[in-house]
């Protein structure tokens, strides 16, 4: 039977790829909250055409955040949103506007738009560099929110930003997690209506993105698991690393074709 959509044009080896890119994206969601869509149009975009990759994580990483968000309640949830409202209306204006221009961006562009901030995330992570916020903290969110808007249109990934201003402010760790599910979800709402505007999200790619969901659940419940019992600066300088060479691999087939 022929599959749907551009499942049907994928060779069967590629699918699986994809599947096992989604699953490990769903452990790392599980296990430490987020770079769900930064692991996924990485992974994928280094195989894939790049709208097809950011077409697959849409609703993988709406249902995840989704799940994310409201898992203290939605009391805490709309506490979460109001603190950080000035964030999250920049976040999703800038990433309405810009998510309308992914298609008129030339493919080798959007390679080396999505592969240099995720390189850059990896390797400031990885030196230990943390940027420190203090006084003046509407203006940081409205600038921070404007990088993550651009990011999140042209690539679907609003987590780089988002970590490093949470971690800045010095937010408690249940508030931090709670807040980036929030914020995700409302994010991942826009991307899916800006991406329906788009184009790039249509009835030929939206069966893979589909398709993902099951991979993203079934990794995100093997890294709930797996989250108490695992050395977690361990774990996450691993996943920086698979971060770093994605990312570069994303510039050098920008670059090089």
């Amino acid at each position: 039977m022929q599959m749907p959509g551009i499942l049907g044009d994928m060779a069967p080896a590629l699918l699986l790829l994809a599947s096992v890119i989604a699953l490990f994206a769903g452990f790392v969601k599980g296990a430490v909250g987020f770079a769900l869509p930064m692991i996924l149009i990485s992974g994928m975009g280094s195989f894939l055409p790049a709208e097809w990759a950011l077409a697959g994580l849409i609703l993988p990483t709406l249902l995840s955040n989704m799940v994310q968000g409201f898992a203290g309640g939605w009391r805490a949830a709309f506490a979460s949103i109001w603190r950080f409202r000035v964030y999250i209306l920049v976040l999703l204006g800038v990433l309405a506007a810009a998510a309308q221009a992914v298609a008129l961006v030339p493919q080798w562009l959007l390679f080396v738009l999505i592969g240099v901030p995720v390189t850059g995330f990896a390797v400031t992570q990885i030196m230990g560099w943390t940027l420190v916020l203090d006084g003046a903290k509407q203006r940081y969110e409205v600038i921070i929110g404007v990088i993550a808007g651009l990011m999140s249109g042209f690539s679907g990934t609003w987590g780089p930003p988002t970590v490093m201003y949470l971690t800045a402010i010095g937010a408690e760790k249940r508030e931090a997690m709670r807040a980036q599910g929030v914020i995700y979800l409302l994010g991942s709402v826009m991307l899916l209506v800006a991406h329906l505007r788009s184009g790039i999200l249509n009835a030929a790619t939206a069966p893979l993105s589909v398709w993902l969901i099951v991979p993203v659940f079934v990794g995100m419940w093997i890294g709930r698991k797996a989250h108490d019992r695992m050395d977690q600066a361990r774990f996450r300088q691993m996943m920086l690393w698979v971060l770093l060479v994605a990312g570069l691999n994303l510039i050098r087939r920008g670059v090089f074709g």
